[in-house]
């Protein structure tokens, strides 16, 4: 199944996002065995952002473009406890900086738990 979406979104922290800026991208996590970035729907994000990073206060949501991406963006099932039939964006290849444009903090509620991109908490 393909998607189009006008904005998508990569979770990071500050010091993933500073190294990738010094080299101009962030590459498939090869030491993790990955062969693509895990990216989301800004609506769905809070849904790997609970799951991973419960807590964490360093989180940066990196919004993309997809028409700047040059390799092939997948939408492919998340995890068993992710909703019915909710599919991921996977890209197969680099996240160029350019094509990330705009930053923004993602801060965790009191609880630790992560709210939908765009509702604050």
């Amino acid at each position: 199944m393909t998607f189009a979406p006008d904005l998508l979104v990569h979770l990071c922290g500050l010091d993933e996002w500073s190294r990738a800026r010094a080299s101009g991208g962030i590459r498939p996590d090869a030491s993790g065995g990955g062969q693509f970035i895990h990216l989301s729907a800004p609506e769905q994000v809070h849904l790997p952002a609970n799951r991973l990073y419960r807590g964490r206060d360093d989180l940066l949501l990196l919004h993309i473009d997809p028409a700047r991406l040059h390799s092939e963006v997948r939408w492919e099932p998340g995890v068993a406890t992710d909703p019915e039939s909710m599919l991921f964006p996977h890209l197969y290849g680099p996240l160029p900086t350019d094509a990330v444009i705009r930053v923004t903090a993602y801060r965790p509620a009191p609880d630790g738990t992560f709210p939908p991109a765009g509702e604050s908490t």
